[in-house]
């Protein structure tokens, strides 16, 4: 008696073309098992950064190892945790198991970071502190770390508005107007390929006070790439917008406001986020050279006190405040930009 079944026959290949393509057939793992995979050694990672912590004497006189080693066993439980029960944790769980990749690199680069300075100095001390000196600093340190993060933040926010407002106003009017352009268009050519910090000399002689100067600088930086591309994106509307709205019977103000300006924002926020790296970038020469506060001013002092484990400190927070302010510019743009959802790439 036959015991042939159709659900238990297998694929053969039936020429040489088809065993080729058969053999070279890649080996898929599910999605899942990598995800969990990827999540599982970073946890390793990070519970072999922490017996590096505890395994070795350190070199020098650190407090924070002992906390930091606990710290670091909570997080490769966390990290465990959501591994294996992402979806009980919702959110949380799923970034966590997205990120999975990079939290294991992070964890094997803080090991190697640990055993290379505290626990064998293969890099010299105290030019590369260990991770546990960089947290001695946040916690021994952090009033006057918060008050130059304070500093910081209020003459970043003063200079980048004015310079972003500026800009804005003055890109839209160059785009808009021809008689505009003939005056302030080679007023830009001139003054925008210089460097911000060129008019350091000019601005802390003209400007009664370094808060000033350092505001005006931040203005500048920030302003030149927000003229540009607004100009750019007010100039490139097309015509058939403007007839459609006359048509309409608009008045110049309406398609100012409503026609020009909402087509040309795409264009108007990648000269923001040009302008805010420019703009950290000279807040941090203007923080060292001339004001007296900040986090420029606080690298200034660490970097002539040799107290480099708070230099670092002070770029991570940097870094970090930076960050913070390329997602809110973002999540500011997709609120803007809503209807051209699907439209915008970058």
């Amino acid at each position: 008696m036959s015991t042939y079944s159709p659900s238990r026959t297998v694929a053969i290949p039936q020429s040489v073309e088809e065993g080729a393509a058969f053999a070279g057939r890649p080996l898929l793992l599910p999605t899942s098992f990598l995800a969990n995979g990827a999540g599982l050694f970073a946890s390793m990672a990070w519970v072999g950064f922490g017996l590096s912590c505890l395994l070795w004497e350190d070199l020098g006189d650190w407090s924070r190892t002992h906390g930091l080693a606990v710290s670091v066993f909570i997080i490769a439980g966390i990290i465990f945790a959501a591994t294996l029960g992402g979806s009980l944790l919702g959110r949380f769980g799923t970034g966590l198991r997205k990120r999975a990749p990079w939290l294991l690199v992070l964890g094997l680069f803080l090991t190697l970071w640990e055993v290379a300075t505290a626990k064998f100095a293969w890099l010299p001390l105290p030019f590369f502190p260990p991770p546990q000196a960089i947290i001695e600093v946040y916690t021994d340190d952090l009033p006057k770390l918060l008050d130059s993060v304070f500093a910081s933040v209020k003459l970043q926010l003063g200079g980048y508005a004015i310079g972003a407002a500026v800009g804005f106003l003055t890109g839209v009017s160059i785009g808009w107007s021809r008689s505009v352009g003939y005056w302030v268009h080679p007023v830009l050519r001139f003054i925008g390929p210089l460097p911000a910090t060129a008019w350091l000399p000019f601005a802390f002689f003209t400007f009664p006070s370094s808060w000033s100067a350092s505001t005006f600088l931040i203005a500048l930086a920030t302003g030149f790439p927000v003229t540009v591309l607004t100009w750019s994106g007010v100039a490139g509307v097309s015509n058939a917008y403007y007839d459609v709205a006359r048509t309409l019977g608009a008045k110049p103000s309406f398609l100012v406001l409503k026609v020009a300006i909402p087509a040309a924002l795409p264009h108007v926020f990648v000269g923001l986020f040009m302008g805010l790296g420019s703009s950290f970038a000279v807040l941090v020469v203007a923080e060292m050279i001339g004001v007296k506060a900040g986090l420029g001013w606080y690298l200034q002092w660490a970097q002539g006190w040799a107290a480099y484990s708070n230099m670092y400190a002070a770029l991570i927070v940097m870094s970090l405040l930076c960050s913070g302010a390329i997602t809110l510019l973002f999540w500011t743009r997709d609120r803007l930009l809503v209807w051209q959802k699907g439209v915008v790439k970058w």
